[in-house]
């Protein structure tokens, strides 16, 4: 593993795994905000994507509602770039786009206000996990007419039923085993 993740990889330690209808969710500071997200792991994911991704010829990052949000803020910091939020407010603005969100165990519809044709974007999110969000919010940048330049995650869960069929960037790779969550090298 990248050293430059340690913080990361050490704050995922000792994360509770939850049952919810059947679906084993993880909870943690980077997905969840509980508990607090340190400083150094924010720092960690922001060089991280920085490593990853070409960043030169983006114009904006794109963050889902809630849990990107803290995401982009720290890669924005950390390159200057702008960011949007898919919210999970409706504003009624014209060319406000309806996103229908499915994750593994809620749907909701968040709204892309912000991004014009022609943007070049990244898109920034917490987990992929089923891919229902990260796919719902690619398609409306596609029909806005964004150019999305990359998808980047913080963790992807290798255990996890997606279809995505988009290339995704990620900074860890974990799956959950025996009530746990184990990061995957």
């Amino acid at each position: 593993m990248d050293s430059t993740l340690e913080p990361l990889a050490r704050s995922l330690r000792d994360a509770p795994v939850v049952d919810r209808d059947g679906y084993h969710y993880f909870v943690h500071g980077v997905t969840d905000g509980i508990p607090p997200v340190e400083p150094d792991v924010l720092r960690a994911i922001a060089t991280g994507i920085r490593d990853r991704i070409d960043l030169a010829e983006v114009d904006k990052l794109v963050a889902p509602e809630a849990m990107g949000i803290h995401h982009a803020t720290a890669l924005s910091l950390a390159t200057d770039l702008p960011f949007v939020v898919v919210r999970k407010r409706a504003y009624g603005f014209p060319e406000e786009i309806v996103v229908r969100g499915e994750t593994g165990y809620s749907e909701s519809d968040l709204y892309l206000n912000g991004v014009d044709a022609g943007d070049r974007v990244v898109l920034v999110d917490d987990v992929l996990s089923s891919g229902g969000t990260i796919e719902a919010v690619c398609d409306a940048l596609e029909e806005c007419g964004a150019d999305l330049q990359d998808i980047v995650v913080v963790l992807r869960r290798v255990d996890g039923d997606h279809d995505l069929d988009r290339p995704v960037t990620s900074l860890l790779d974990v799956r959950v085993e025996d009530g746990e969550l184990v990061i995957v090298d």
